[in-house]
């Protein structure tokens, strides 16, 4: 077990721990389910399906402001604010913060592994691509896989970030 960084209201947690190479790993542990590593295409699948609810605008907005108080380590403030952000969605409002507390997470992640040049950033490239330019989730997910840092980085700057 790993450090508990944020709980929630139905007795789910999320936490930090060992993974394939480092010590970054989110897990996502919910009552009666097994402990396991959300991956990418489970979340995008989560926010394609709250952009269809409350719209691509104001996902992505919500997105973006949890992406731009992410640094490098976790912020008690930046939880509390992720959750401010999620009490908007309503009837959907600790999938959101559940939701918005893992990307927070796993860009923290990104932000820590060793001589990144990209950072946070590969996250919102592929958040943008599903979100914005309606990519699959599918294609959101995986459409980096192979391609150097400078192409990405190139990609990011062309969409302003």
């Amino acid at each position: 077990m790993g450090q508990v960084i944020k709980s929630f209201a139905d007795g789910s947690f999320l936490e930090y721990d060992k993974g394939s190479f480092d010590e970054w790993c989110v897990y996502l542990t919910k009552p009666y389910r097994e402990r396991r590593a959300p991956r990418d295409v489970e979340y995008f699948g989560q926010l394609k399906w709250l952009a269809g609810k409350y719209g691509v605008k104001k996902v992505y907005g919500d997105y973006v402001r949890v992406y731009e108080m992410t640094g490098k380590k976790v912020e008690k403030a930046t939880l509390a604010g992720i959750s401010q952000i999620a009490a908007a969605y309503g009837e959907d409002a600790l999938e959101a913060d559940i939701i918005f507390t893992i990307l927070y997470m796993a860009m923290i992640a990104e932000e820590q592994k060793e001589f990144t040049r990209l950072g946070k950033r590969i996250k919102r490239l592929g958040i943008y691509k599903l979100l914005i330019e309606r990519k699959s989730i599918y294609e959101a997910a995986n459409f980096m896989r192979g391609m150097g840092w400078r192409e990405i980085a190139a990609l990011c700057l062309e969409r302003g970030f």
